[in-house]
């Protein structure tokens, strides 16, 4: 499921919703909020991951800087 969905950013919003309500109910010290909570870090990390672009290989720039360079050819066999 990506993170940019309609699904995944509802149930985000339900995981903060439910946070809050655990929080309110059992207390903000109490271990039930804080897994609550993690659950939420869980799930914007997975957004903060999702949106990284991945860096460049030394081996890709290479094939950027020399686009006839033979190394880049793929052969079909």
């Amino acid at each position: 499921m990506s993170v940019d969905d309609t699904k995944f950013q509802q149930e985000l919003e339900n995981a903060v919703e439910y946070a809050r309500q655990v929080c309110d109910q059992q207390g903000a010290d109490s271990q039930a909020c804080a897994v609550a909570w993690d659950t939420v870090e869980e799930m914007r990390a997975e957004v903060s991951h999702q949106h990284q672009t991945p860096a460049k290989t030394g081996f890709d720039q290479y094939l950027e800087d020399n686009p006839d360079a033979p190394e880049g050819l793929i052969y079909d066999t």
